[in-house]
């Protein structure tokens, strides 16, 4: 068993992981001259705060895979289909490989695997006869919608209590931080020789 200091010297570690001064305290990763200490620590905790919504993202993911008994890649397809039947557009097999980066054979395996389970239903697409078209099962779809759905659907209400001007202002700082954080910008992520 840990003694008491070790598992306080843990969460003071948990506690620093996006504080800038402990992860580069030297200023080699980012230059933070030009800021106060007070904009370094609102900094720190923008950051922590976006930890805990990928923390709690993949917890609703993890236990929404557990729940529908999918893999986090079924749960992308079975959300695309939802979403075009809703919309009342037609899938095919490559519009969901496109969507999922993946190739035909890998989607061929997962629409085999979702049809197995009774998720999905193939159909003979009603223009193009030489193709399929991929929908979503009642069942699934209501179970879904009533589970996970429901609980994702809470995302909005937090967007809601926002003014128009403070939407404005997360859209930007949320296309920015994604910007930045493009693997288009990381050599060292296309970089295959390691």
């Amino acid at each position: 068993m840990e003694s008491s200091s070790t598992a306080e010297h843990e969460d003071a570690i948990a506690a620093s992981l996006y504080d800038v001064d402990s992860s580069d305290p030297k200023g080699t990763l980012v230059d933070r001259s030009g800021l106060s200490r007070e904009e370094i620590g609102q900094i720190a905790q923008v950051m922590s705060a976006l930890s805990g919504l990928r923390n709690a993202e993949q917890a609703v993911s993890d236990a929404s895979q557990r729940y529908m008994k999918l893999s986090a890649q079924d749960m992308r397809a079975l959300h695309y289909l939802i979403v075009a039947r809703n919309r009342g557009e037609i899938v095919t097999p490559g519009m969901l490989a496109s969507h999922l980066g993946i190739s035909a054979a890998s989607t061929t395996k997962l629409l085999n695997r979702l049809e197995k389970g009774d998720h999905i239903m193939r159909r003979v697409h009603p223009v193009d006869r030489r193709a399929f078209a991929i929908e979503v099962t009642p069942e699934t779809e209501r179970s879904a919608n009533e589970t996970v759905g429901r609980h994702q659907a809470r995302r909005f209400h937090a967007a809601a209590r926002l003014t128009p001007t403070e939407r404005e202002i997360v859209i930007g700082f949320l296309n920015d931080m994604a910007s930045e954080l493009s693997l288009s910008k990381a050599a060292w992520a296309h970089d295959t020789e390691h």
